[in-house]
């Protein structure tokens, strides 16, 4: 396969200021829409941090704002002490009965559940919202879950597997087409697997191990999978009406969503290696590959770092959605609020991790872009 030129940064630099841009905007519009549903006042809505470039004031008197580093983004609610939505506990002292109707603190537990959860959940939502208009404009492209061949010498053959095989499931998953068994088996290289199919009418269910395949994509990006060696059958396009569209849009976001909570679980319990998680340079660096392909393959690029940025959000970590909800739910729990230090100290461990784990994965992308090793032979 012919490897294409990398686009230059500055281009590169433009897409991703771009994708992230729609999409935090589009995350912090999910909390600012759900927040002003419920009445309660947003004195800020800021897409990048630092200082602003350019702002209005709207006559809700909400400051709409563009900071200069775009790399992220916050709803600020009235009666929050910060941008990270850490309730100004002071407030209770100097406010009276009257004036707590419009702030965010003050509200029912479900309500703030809600606006914190609209973030993410609009996330997917915008995902599900592309994928259905792919669906729609060009048609659903998929194949069944039929072994068309089986290569001689590969972990599928050795496992008896034959041509015209059915997939049913994989260690459990569910399998509807082809695409589902390339999936699954590629963010599981070298672990075991159960595969249950059907052949003449019968259930059968083996144990295969994928090989490990390196491989690069037409950029020269490096990355690994599992392979089992087998070939699919005949590709079909199916052209759904709107409902069908919508449903295999929430069928895509959904097996999206798992594939990253398998691949995160695997780098937990160590079965992959940390280095293969990547930060805002890699996410850099495929915006404007994928720009490069064409405007569908970008289009499709920001669902799926929708998804992505939904699914991060969703994290137990405070200083993330996934955090406020955990915290939300231990107050439900115990039937009063958390005490105040305790909050706090969420908020300031979870900046740190934040903090460290981006360090980390920007430590990552300089490493795998080379610049450590072209700074090692600069100095040597």
């Amino acid at each position: 396969m012919e490897t294409l030129a990398a686009p230059g940064v500055l281009y590169t630099a433009f897409v991703f200021i771009f994708v992230i841009g729609l999409l935090v905007f589009v995350h912090e519009f999910g909390h600012y829409a759900m927040a002003r549903a419920f009445g309660i006042r947003v004195e800020a809505f800021a897409v990048g941090f630092g200082k602003e470039v350019i702002g209005w004031t709207d006559r809700n008197g909400t400051r709409w704002k563009l900071g200069w580093i775009p790399m992220g983004g916050y709803a600020k609610f009235a009666g929050d002490m910060n941008e990270a939505s850490q309730p100004d506990e002071s407030l209770k002292a100097r406010v009276s009965e009257a004036d707590r109707a419009d702030l965010f603190m003050f509200r029912p537990l479900w309500q703030k559940a809600l606006v914190v959860a609209a973030g993410p959940g609009i996330n997917f939502l915008f995902a599900i919202l592309i994928f259905a208009a792919f669906f729609l404009t060009y048609g659903h492209q998929i194949t069944p879950p039929v072994a068309g061949q089986v290569v001689a010498g590969t972990p599928a053959a050795e496992a008896g597997l034959r041509a015209g095989d059915r997939f049913v499931s994989i260690d459990g998953q569910g399998v509807a087409r082809f695409e589902d068994v390339m999936r699954i088996v590629a963010i599981n290289p070298g672990q075991p697997m159960r595969v249950d199919i059907e052949r003449d009418g019968q259930s059968i269910t083996k144990t295969i191990l994928p090989d490990i395949v390196e491989e690069r994509d037409r950029f020269g990006n490096e990355y690994r999978r599992g392979m089992l060696g087998i070939a699919s059958g005949q590709r079909v396009v199916e052209h759904h009406g709107l409902a069908g569209s919508v449903k295999w849009a929430v069928i895509e976001t959904w097996d999206t969503v798992r594939m990253m909570w398998d691949t995160l679980a695997q780098i937990v319990s160590g079965r992959r290696a940390v280095d293969e998680l990547g930060g805002p340079i890699k996410i850099a660096q495929f915006s404007g590959q994928s720009a490069t392909l064409g405007l569908p393959a970008l289009i499709s690029f920001i669902a799926l770092i929708s998804i992505n940025l939904g699914f991060i959000n969703l994290l137990p970590i405070p200083m993330l959605d996934g955090g406020h909800l955990f915290l939300y739910a231990l107050e439900a729990i115990r039937r009063r609020p958390l005490n105040p230090k305790v909050q706090e100290w969420a908020f300031m461990s979870g900046f740190a991790l934040l903090m460290s784990l981006m360090a980390f994965l920007t430590w990552n992308d300089l490493q795998s872009v080379g610049l450590w090793d072209r700074l090692a032979s600069i100095i040597s």
